[in-house]
């Protein structure tokens, strides 16, 4: 195995479609969520069918990269590890959201890409323009608002604070090694393996199911969940894309202020659910800022990626 540089340039902005194109599928996956919340199909055996949502797209980038798989230990390192950080968070936030407010857990999962700005600016040197710094910084003020929904108070300690703090690390170093990854791998491989570690985990969700309850297995079971689940698949391709082509200082507060403004507006036109005031200043800030980041300048050159000798 050796590393090359890849001489075709990508389409002018690929990095801003392929965001754009996460936006849109995570935004629509956000509202729709809610139609799959039921005590008879529980949230690790959705867990389980969004692992299974992988495996179509990423056999279908693999067909069309000619079945071509980088397998060298470098590319199987990164692809697990980040499929494994992404899915390892997606477990804890379950044992979090049963002993903690899930409005206090997400404000705080859902500052995962200040660790990504602060791994990519320090240990990849990226950089940004004035305008495009101005709208990471609107991006991180809104996405704890966006996140806030006040309930019932209620948790068991600080248990769901540790474990809160634990998913934002996971995942906010998952998009930073997903960045990295793309300098060496090609991003078919990621994927590829991204969806293996999904599914190294989904023996562990299926054994926290409770079974002893009735379980859904009709169209409003597993059958609706993977109709939905496979919109966050798909954007989750798309993510790999953007990081491969875009800078990660700017891909990942993109993506994680404008889904939430993309589900915000759909649940307001199909539901009719307007939001509170601290979450509407969110919206403003994540709208602002979307634009902003979308105006960042395009980057000169693409990064090398692995091939095969």
């Amino acid at each position: 195995m050796r590393t090359a540089a890849v001489a075709h340039a990508p389409a002018h902005r690929a990095w801003l479609w392929y965001a754009l194109s996460t936006v849109v599928l995570w935004g629509v996956w956000g509202a729709l969520s809610g139609l799959t919340a039921s005590p008879t199909f529980p949230e690790t055996l959705v867990y389980c069918v969004w692992a299974l949502t992988m495996v179509p797209p990423a056999l279908f980038i693999l067909w069309r990269n000619g079945w071509t798989i980088d397998r060298s230990p470098r590319a199987v390192l990164y692809g697990l590890l980040i499929g494994m950080l992404g899915a390892g968070g997606q477990m804890l936030l379950f044992k979090a959201l049963a002993i903690g407010p899930a409005y206090f857990i997400f404000p705080i999962i859902s500052l995962s890409p200040v660790i990504t700005i602060a791994l990519s600016f320090s240990l990849l040197r990226e950089r940004t323009t004035r305008l495009g710094a101005v709208g990471v910084v609107l991006a991180l003020l809104a996405l704890p608002l966006l996140d806030l929904s006040f309930g019932n108070p209620g948790g068991d300690g600080l248990g769901w604070f540790v474990l809160s703090l634990m998913i934002m690390a996971a995942w906010g170093v998952q998009a930073y090694f997903m960045k990295r990854a793309n300098a060496v791998v090609r991003a078919e491989s990621i994927f590829f393996y991204m969806t293996v570690g999904a599914l190294l985990l989904l023996p562990v969700a299926w054994s926290m199911t409770d079974f002893s309850q009735p379980i859904d297995t009709g169209l409003q079971g597993p059958w609706l969940v993977a109709a939905i689940q496979i919109l966050n698949a798909v954007g989750a391709l798309c993510l790999v894309y953007a990081f491969r082509y875009g800078k990660a200082i700017v891909v990942a507060p993109l993506t994680n202020a404008g889904a939430p403004l993309v589900t915000a507006v759909l649940a307001l036109i199909l539901a009719g659910v307007a939001p509170g005031p601290l979450k509407l200043v969110g919206l403003l800030l994540a709208l602002v800022a979307s634009v902003l980041l979308a105006l960042e300048p395009e980057r000169e050159t693409s990064p090398p990626v692995a091939v095969d000798p």
